[in-house]
């Protein structure tokens, strides 16, 4: 089954590599004999499905998570192994495509308009008086 990230970039079912364990945690009768924890790897690096723009964009923002050029992903929170697939396969879109995702546009930077600086002054100075009234009255 192949993996749509997004409309322009599918992962085909080649590529993906499957690994299966049993699962931490409790379970009950069936746990100690199901490998309901799945691993799911994909080699970035030699990826064909990949234009060498999304490679690059991959490897340098993935850089921390990669081994080796594979990027893996790990689902165990449900006991059923078909569940587990589809949970490792939905994390790996969303990592992939957020990678992928352009750059936030850079913020500009602007000045405080001339009348929230006036309601700023004006409410330090309500500050200031409340303050001076509270003040022992002085022997001058």
């Amino acid at each position: 089954m192949d993996l749509e990230v997004s409309p322009t970039l599918t992962i085909p079912a080649a590529e993906l590599g499957w690994r299966f364990s049993r699962s931490p945690g409790p379970g009950g009768q069936h746990v100690n004999t199901s490998d309901s924890r799945v691993e799911l790897s994909w080699r970035v690096a030699t990826s064909l499905s990949l234009s060498d723009d999304q490679r690059a964009r991959l490897l340098a923002r993935l850089d921390r998570r990669l081994v080796g050029g594979v990027i893996t992903v790990a689902g165990s929170e449900q006991r059923s192994q078909l569940r587990n697939r589809q949970i490792a396969l939905a994390k790996l879109a969303e990592l992939v495509s957020s990678a992928l995702a352009p750059d936030a546009a850079l913020r500009r930077a602007t000045k405080p308009t001339r009348g929230s600086n006036r309601r700023r002054l004006a409410a330090k100075e309500q500050r200031s008086a409340t303050k001076q009234q509270r003040r022992k009255p002085s022997d001058e």
